[in-house]
């Protein structure tokens, strides 16, 4: 794992699943992978290990990884395609109307938006070519 700033608008555990949840999206870890041990993690991050297996338990609850008795936490097979999945469906139904409010209030076409850059137009801020 890599190193974490805690913020306290979250409980640590969650704060602690979603880095091991982003790092399966990231593909840091892939299906078959040990998670680190809950000691290693606690030690690492000065947590308390409850913290760390609470963490670890949702993951579990949500079949993205597995115990394997005496070998420890393993991502499962269908963990990247099921957090791809639930990352798709909340962000259409989360984040997705957001955007497309601004969209609407900033008057954007389709056109400046897939062409990534405002388009050349009356009141552009594009610095006039020398």
């Amino acid at each position: 794992m890599t190193a974490i700033q805690w913020s306290d608008g979250a409980p640590i555990y969650r704060q602690l699943k979603e880095r091991v949840v982003a790092m399966m999206l990231d593909g840091v870890l892939k299906p078959g992978d040990a998670l680190p041990s809950v000691r290693q993690v606690a030690a690492e991050y000065q947590l308390n290990p409850i913290t760390v297996s609470r963490a670890y338990q949702e993951l579990a609850d949500e079949a993205l990884v597995e115990k394997r008795r005496g070998l420890g936490m393993y991502v499962t097979e269908e963990a990247a395609k099921k957090l791809l999945l639930n990352e798709r469906d909340r962000f259409l139904r989360e984040e997705w109307p957001l955007v497309l409010e601004r969209i609407a209030r900033l008057g954007l076409r389709a056109e400046e938006l897939l062409a990534g850059e405002p388009a050349a137009n009356n009141g552009s801020h594009k610095a006039d070519a020398p």
